[in-house]
Order: structure tokens, then sequence, then C-alpha cells
């Protein structure tokens, strides 16, 4: 456990130095999480995702745009709204046809106040943001590029857009369920997982470069051969951090 917190605790050094002066209005995202205006579900998801550290990781700050990947339900786009306001902008993507749940609870989520700085898109993952919009600071790709390995999505358009949405030095961040070695992406729709090592090299192959990831959500005892939303013991998580090259 030492070891992990001492890992963090360079990521954290790491991030402050990456962003320079612009790090020293980091908000204080244990206050975001503890805000007693969450809700009870989004709570309960806390549980499985250790979001102050994931918040830490991204470094989303006041005044920046964030474009937030498969927004599902709105849970990581209402942290991001939070992280970046009073003057921030937050993009959420999801594509057409989704799910009816997520759609009815994103919509129910738009009527509070938090999310008065969200733009909602619904848009395909291979051209996800209007073409006027551009130079965003930070992309969020959480638990759902498994998902696209078996949509009707090309990833490496998608990767290649994502990166040409980005300013030079902008900063994308995904999350996902580990598979296992040689799984590659061929279990995105029966384990709802995909191979750490193909996701980086798709990414990658598009112009990214990684800067650093984060070992948080780390569950070695995962036997990566059962699905990750039913899981029957702990689901091994990856994070990685790209940029934009300068």
């Amino acid at each position: 456990m030492a070891i992990r917190h001492i890992a963090f605790a360079f990521t954290a050094i790491a991030l402050v130095a990456g962003f320079g002066a612009g790090a020293q209005n980091l908000p204080d995202y244990a206050a975001i999480i503890a805000a007693p205006d969450r809700s009870e579900n989004d709570r309960n998801i806390d549980k499985r995702r250790d979001p102050a550290k994931l918040l830490a990781f991204t470094g989303a700050r006041p005044g920046m745009t964030v474009l937030d990947m498969g927004a599902g339900g709105g849970y990581s786009t209402e942290l991001m709204a939070r992280a970046v306001a009073p003057s921030g902008k937050v993009y959420a993507q999801n594509p057409a046809g989704g799910s009816p749940k997520a759609k009815a609870n994103f919509e129910a989520r738009m009527q509070t106040p938090v999310m008065k700085n969200v733009t909602v898109l619904e848009r395909p993952f291979d051209d996800p943001m209007p073409p006027e919009v551009r130079d965003l600071d930070l992309i969020t790709f959480f638990f759902y590029y498994h998902d696209v390995t078996y949509m009707e999505v090309d990833r490496a358009v998608m990767n290649k857009k994502l990166l040409s949405l980005l300013r030079p030095g902008g900063i994308m961040v995904i999350a996902d369920h580990s598979a296992a070695a040689g799984a590659g992406a061929t279990v995105g729709k029966s384990l709802h997982r995909v191979e750490e090592v193909t996701l980086r090299r798709e990414v990658e192959a598009a112009g990214f470069r990684l800067i650093g990831e984060a070992d948080f959500l780390r569950q070695s005892g995962d036997t990566r051969d059962f699905p990750s939303t039913r899981p029957t013991g702990p689901v091994d998580e990856f994070i990685l951090k790209f940029q934009r090259p300068k």
C-alpha cells in the first residue's frame, strides 16, 4: 500500500510540473466529491471509481474546455463540470441510439444547476465534435473504449480526430477494464474489457504520446475471464494519460 501511495504522489508531482503555472489553480478535488448536492447514486459509483484521485490525475481545473467521450449517464461529465467551473466548459459525447436508461439519467442530470456549463452532443465516436470546436484542453474516455471495439467505429479515425481536437500539449486520459494478455480487442462485447497494450498501441498510432499512468484502480487478483459488468472477483482497471505533442 505504501508503494502505491508513493507512486501516486510522484504522479501528482509530475502533473503539477507538467501544467506549470496553471497547476496553481487546481481545485480541491476532495471537496468536489464531498459536495452535498451530489446524488446518492453517484456516491455509490464513487466506491469503485476513487474519483478524487481520478480527477487529480486528469488535472482538470477551472477554465478548461473538456470533452467527455462516451459520457453514458453523465457521472464523469458532472465531475468534470464541477472541476472546471465556473469559467470552464464540458462537452458530453454519446452516440445516437444508446441506452435509453443512460439517456434518461443524463437528461435528468442536465436539469441541475451544476450542469449549466455542459453541452450534450449526440454524435458518432469517430466524429465526436462539431467542426467549429477546436483546441480542447482535456479529453476523458472513461470505461467506454472497450465498447467501441465491437461497435461500427473506425478507431484509427476516431483517435486521429481526438488528437486533432486537442490544443498542442493537450491531454487525453483513458481508463478501462483490463483484458487478459493476448485478448487484444476481441472481448469488448463479451467481457467488457480491452487489453491495455492494444489500446495503447492504437492511441499512439494516431500520434499521441503516453506521458503517465496511474495504479490506484489496479487489482492484481483479477483473473480477467469474467465480464467486468458482472464481477465474480476484483476487476483490474488501468488509467493512461496521453498528450498531443507540442
